[in-house]
């Protein structure tokens, strides 16, 4: 099997490996996605509130973290790992 950045649920959610929150993060029909399994592309940004704010751009198999985020990877672009 293949390791992909983008994982595909059963319920059509669409699942990344987010490396600011050390969690997975899911997009669902409501966000455009290129259908790159190894470089996604997801739009509109992404906020997810759980025990930290993360909110992030998915563009070409990297994650923007904007400054907003209250992880240590706020204001940071870094590659997505296959998981």
């Amino acid at each position: 099997m293949t390791n992909h950045v983008v994982h595909l649920a059963t319920d059509g959610m669409r699942i990344i490996w987010c490396p600011g929150c050390d969690r997975a993060h899911g997009y669902d029909s409501r966000w455009a996605f290129n259908g790159d399994l190894d470089r996604p592309t997801f739009t509109p940004s992404l906020v997810v509130e759980e025990s930290a704010l993360c909110h992030s751009f998915v563009t070409d198999g990297r994650i923007q973290f904007l400054a907003d985020s209250t992880h240590a990877l706020a204001g940071q672009t870094v590659d997505l790992q296959p998981w």
